[in-house]
């Protein structure tokens, strides 16, 4: 017998990105009290208490899982198996519905871990995630239904949009592009501001000019209804000084650069999964 509370969420792991998806609940107006975090570390327990006032927070998993319906996994991904396997117990009693927001391991494994009776959705979401403007990728086993499917959206849903992933084969890449996709746009700001300082320019002034920049263009592309090819082509005046710039980047390869570095990233997350069934 199912003997969860539909509206309580255990947190298992209290991490970022656990905090930030309590504080976007939090947000929307969800009773703190409906929400279970569980951390080994005091200083860490103690932090939460403090930040979420009415919080319930455990030291112990179990006590955080016991009677919610939800189970975020928010554990880092070399810890899931043991982790799953001290909570399959109960997993029996309350047949509940687990995401997962650890990288790199699979849906299968998570429900093998814990036992039959889970319904594992995996998830992906990324650093933005943070301050509200993540992007997650989901992947559900078959065995979640739709209502499921919607409880999970709605808690992701807390830090930003969502994308549902048919095939889990496909999450390899989700994590090089967006997991790992924040990276890449602070290696460009970190980039822009090194040559702006070259050409004279203060450091302040370097990183006003760039981040704005960068975070216009990214409301650009999201706003507008055009290609980014098309975007840039608006952008880039014949003989202008961006097509100087464009045609030093495309001679030094930039495409195949960054294709090649989206596979690196995919071969290893293929690779820690892997790593994570041990």
């Amino acid at each position: 017998m199912n003997r969860s509370n539909p509206e309580t969420i255990a947190f298992i792991g209290g991490g970022n990105m656990a905090r930030a998806l309590i504080g976007g609940l939090l947000q929307g107006g969800r009773d703190p009290e409906s929400l279970h975090v569980s951390d080994p570390a005091p200083a860490a327990r103690a932090q939460l208490r403090s930040a979420y006032p009415g919080l319930r927070v455990h030291e112990d998993n179990l006590a955080a899982a016991n009677d919610a319906a939800t189970w975020v996994l928010a554990v880092k991904p070399q810890y899931m198996k043991a982790v799953c396997s001290s909570l399959a117990v109960l997993t029996q009693a309350t047949r509940p519905l687990v995401i997962s927001v650890a990288a790199g391991v699979c849906a299968d494994d998570i429900a093998d871990w814990l036992g039959a009776a889970a319904q594992v959705i995996r998830s992906m979401p990324n650093r933005p995630a943070l301050i509200g403007c993540g992007i997650t990728a989901l992947y559900a086993r078959p065995d979640v239904d739709p209502v499921q499917r919607e409880r999970a959206t709605a808690i992701v849903g807390a830090v930003g949009g969502h994308v549902w992933i048919g095939d889990e084969s496909l999450m390899d890449a989700v994590t090089a592009v967006s997991g790992s996709g924040p990276a890449y746009v602070f290696l460009l700001i970190e980039m822009l501001e090194s040559a702006a300082r070259a050409e004279g320019l203060d450091p302040a002034t370097s990183r006003r000019l760039v981040i704005e920049t960068v975070f216009g263009a990214a409301r650009l592309a999201r706003e507008g209804d055009e290609e980014p090819a098309v975007m840039r082509e608006q952008v880039t005046s014949p003989g202008g000084t961006t097509a100087a710039a464009i045609e030093v980047l495309e001679r030094s390869g930039i495409r195949d650069t960054f294709a090649r570095a989206i596979r690196a990233a995919t071969q290893r997350s293929r690779q820690l999964a892997g790593k994570g069934k041990n």
